[in-house]
């Protein structure tokens, strides 16, 4: 199996954990911000032995550190406005939310770093958005707080996303992993005093607490991983576009798991399709447009 296809294969798994994890946070009672505390609280525990328990960081260059500390953040932001987007609205609306990260990606991508600007990435994540015109209005009033809180989830993603492709051959995906997951606890930790009370309880109930540790083990520590890893291969947006499958994958088991098709119309499937054919034609467009590229003219 080639490199690339192995990364290509990584992804797909780890975009179907992600996918779950808007299911699990749709089932688990506790506020988005709670909840992600005990995400990242969790994945961070997990990690331990397979990096030493932190010693690791002592023999990093500072700055970094520093640097996985604010992607830390970032997703630790992210995670807390996808859990948002799910509890104002619903998963099915979240995740469609997150197909936007392509489009913000073909645009910071060239910014944050030496990969130029691709017309074609950027059409592709033009693409997306009309599709998303269409799930916005086929939502009821009541889910739009939930759609815009959906798109800032998505953006952060792909800003975070680019910045550890930036940051990916600093250090191995444990390491970059168990850095980013326990500043984002530690950042959490410092506002989690403030919001406890009756309506936002800290401890999680029994069957909370069991899809809490599927959250942290499956659909966190093990899929940010492989994803790393891709990502030593695949450049950000091939990732984030194979990971844009993540609404496809997710609105599927909300289908099934949690009937959000009875909350939402066919408009708003015609919607995903849509993104889902987008998606899969970028392969096509540039593998096409790389042979034109390579074809000597006469």
């Amino acid at each position: 199996m080639s490199p690339k296809l192995k990364a290509y294969g990584q992804l797909h798994l780890a975009t179907l954990l992600y996918g779950l994890t808007a299911i699990l946070g749709d089932l688990i009672s506790l506020t988005a911000l709670n909840l992600v505390w005990w995400r990242v609280l969790l994945t961070s525990l997990s990690l331990l032995f397979f990096v030493r328990f932190g010693k690791f960081v002592l023999e990093m260059e500072r700055k970094e550190v520093l640097a996985f500390v604010g992607i830390g953040i970032l997703v630790a932001f992210h995670w807390v406005t996808f859990y948002g987007a799910i509890k104002y609205a619903n998963a099915s609306v979240a995740l469609a939310a997150f197909a936007l990260t392509s489009l913000f990606t073909s645009i910071i991508e060239p910014i944050l770093t030496d990969k130029a600007f691709d017309k074609s990435e950027l059409l592709i994540g033009i693409l997306v958005v009309p599709a998303m015109l269409l799930i916005a209005n086929n939502l009821d009033v009541s889910m739009v707080r939930g759609l815009l809180i959906g798109i800032l989830s998505a953006f952060l993603a792909s800003l975070f996303g680019t910045l550890n492709k930036k940051m990916v051959n600093k250090a191995t995906s444990y390491q970059i992993t168990f850095i980013e997951m326990s500043s984002a606890f530690l950042f959490l930790s410092l506002f989690v005093p403030f919001i406890i009370g009756p309506d936002s309880p800290l401890m999680p109930t029994t069957m909370d607490l069991v899809y809490l540790l599927i959250l942290a083990l499956a659909c966190t520590t093990f899929a940010f991983i492989i994803t790393l890893k891709a990502m030593e291969t695949v450049t950000a947006f091939e990732a984030n576009l194979v990971i844009n499958l993540e609404p496809v994958y997710g609105i599927l088991l909300a289908a099934l798991i949690l009937k959000d098709h009875k909350e939402v119309g066919m408009t708003f499937y015609i919607g995903i399709g849509l993104i889902l054919l987008i998606v899969l034609s970028y392969p096509l467009i540039k593998r096409r447009r790389l042979r034109k590229l390579a074809t000597p003219r006469v």
